[in-house]
């Protein structure tokens, strides 16, 4: 054999073993991530399990009040304050009940929010730290391989216990109608999560393809005509209030707008001084409305508690309440949200309370309506905010944090925020580090002031309130007890 032969063999063979050498590698980190993956998910479903099969069905459910739950996407605190925007039945409904005016979301995006708001706790607890894609989109597949989905998870974890399946234990009728954006998959669909019924979409309506779903089939063929949208939802709402006015219920109303890409239809365009976003904040307020005259047409309204706010703070559109930031960012415009509360009889009309609180609160608080205890094997970040919409001037909370997928940016104390340093929101200068900032929200709830000079004590106190948070985190990232 010639030495050029044997010089052809050997670049064979180096790309042969390169090849393997390269497979190995990669089967290699491949079966680490997955490792990763299943380890730091923490996955304990026998505790759900546990924990629904001990609430018992209710011996009286004609004394259990109905609980409708009417969520908007995206829609800013201000939108409801702004004079370009007309929203009569939403004015109607806060002087028949109550206003939280430091209401907040439990994330500043859409599948986080509805995950704290479901399940009573943080976000990060329920590794539910990203919007979700749905399966046919490729973003996706560029969220999984950039590691985006906390531990890979990409459905609200069976281990969540989630406010429908334990109000259906209880004996409720449950109904979703709207947005879902908690799973795509068998086992993680809202038939699978406590609904019993289902009319809605699955995935924000800019994620294509977009169809409308009848339990877990496909009702309206994707591209759905997002312009009826609204009244759609309402219609269905409307349907599920009738056919169940003789049992306990609890509908959640999970609108698609005012969302990306915004519509209204015929009947609502041009309405509004606010271009199309107003349009369809117009028509939300309508629903609302069409909410609120049925309950009294079937003489439901003193059973029912009605509440409505946001999943976050306005993104392209829309108003903040006149504070910093947006969708996306944790200063105040990205994680306050409005909130309104009416139930005639029990909550006292007028009612407005600045005491803070979060959309995680709604779980503790519909529990204790139906009579049913928190769970006992993991922590509830939430409180019942009865006492609050009832009138009662102290929150419930001394400390509200505000995650930033699954890093801590920001804690309250009182009325006091405190920033740790990150990039700033500034357009001009995105790419570099600002901070870390205090803020006083009741002489400055626009953010504007940093109070990080004058009170370095107080900032140094809040800072290891954060750090201190982190670790607590770190050691029990599920929360789980016992």
């Amino acid at each position: 054999m010639t030495r050029r032969n044997w010089r052809n063999i050997d670049r064979r063979t180096f790309l042969k073993g390169a090849a393997l050498a390269g497979g190995v590698l990669i089967a290699g980190g491949l079966g680490y991530r997955q490792y990763y993956h299943h380890a730091g998910r923490d996955f304990q479903p026998d505790r759900a399990g546990a924990y629904l099969d001990s609430i018992q069905r209710s011996e009286h459910p004609e004394a259990l009040p109905n609980i409708i739950i009417i969520l908007t996407d995206d829609l800013g605190y201000g939108d409801l304050e702004s004079p370009a925007v007309d929203t009569p039945n939403l004015e109607r409904m806060a002087a028949a009940g109550a206003r939280l005016t430091s209401f907040y979301a439990t994330a500043s995006v859409c599948s986080p929010s509805r995950a704290g708001l479901l399940t009573g706790r943080y976000p990060v607890r329920t590794l539910m730290t990203n919007p979700l894609m749905s399966t046919h989109d490729a973003m996706n597949l560029v969220m999984d391989i950039l590691g985006r989905y906390s531990y890979g998870v990409t459905g609200i974890p069976q281990d969540e216990v989630l406010l429908p399946e334990v109000l259906s234990r209880r004996g409720y009728r449950t109904g979703l109608v709207g947005k879902w954006h908690l799973g795509g998959k068998p086992g993680y669909l809202p038939n699978d999560r406590g609904f019993d019924s289902f009319y809605g979409a699955l995935w924000s309506n800019d994620d294509q393809p977009y169809a409308i779903y009848q339990d877990r089939e496909i009702a309206v063929e994707a591209p759905a005509d997002q312009d009826v949208l609204t009244q759609n939802f309402t219609h269905a709402a409307l349907d599920f209030i009738r056919a169940h006015r003789e049992d306990p219920f609890f509908l959640y109303l999970a609108h698609a707008m005012p969302h990306v890409p915004t519509h209204a239809s015929a009947d609502f365009r041009g309405r509004s001084a606010a271009g199309l976003y107003g349009d369809a904040v117009a028509e939300l307020d309508w629903s609302v409305g069409q909410i609120l005259d049925t309950l009294d047409e079937l003489g439901l309204a003193g059973k029912t508690l009605v509440m409505f706010s946001s999943d976050n703070g306005p993104w392209w559109q829309g108003n903040p309440g006149y504070a910093r930031g947006r969708k996306l960012l944790t200063f105040e415009g990205g994680f306050r949200v409005p909130f309104i509360a009416t139930w005639p009889g029990v909550i006292p009309p007028g009612t407005s309370s600045r005491a803070m609180s979060m959309n995680f609160d709604l779980f503790p608080t519909c529990l204790q309506f139906a009579g049913v205890p928190l769970p006992q094997d993991r922590i509830i970040d939430g409180r019942d905010i009865m006492p609050v919409l009832l009138g009662a001037a102290e929150s419930p909370h001394e400390t509200l944090l505000y995650y930033d997928t699954r890093t801590l940016k920001a804690i309250r104390y009182q009325h006091w925020k405190y920033h740790a340093r990150f990039r700033t929101d500034n357009a001009a200068f995105w790419p570099l580090a600002q901070g870390p900032f205090l803020f006083d929200l009741d002489t400055d709830p626009n953010e504007s002031y940093s109070l990080i000079e004058s009170l370095p004590e107080l900032a140094a106190r809040l800072a290891g309130m954060l750090e201190a948070r982190n670790a607590e985190m770190a050691a029990n990232l599920r929360g789980w007890l016992g």
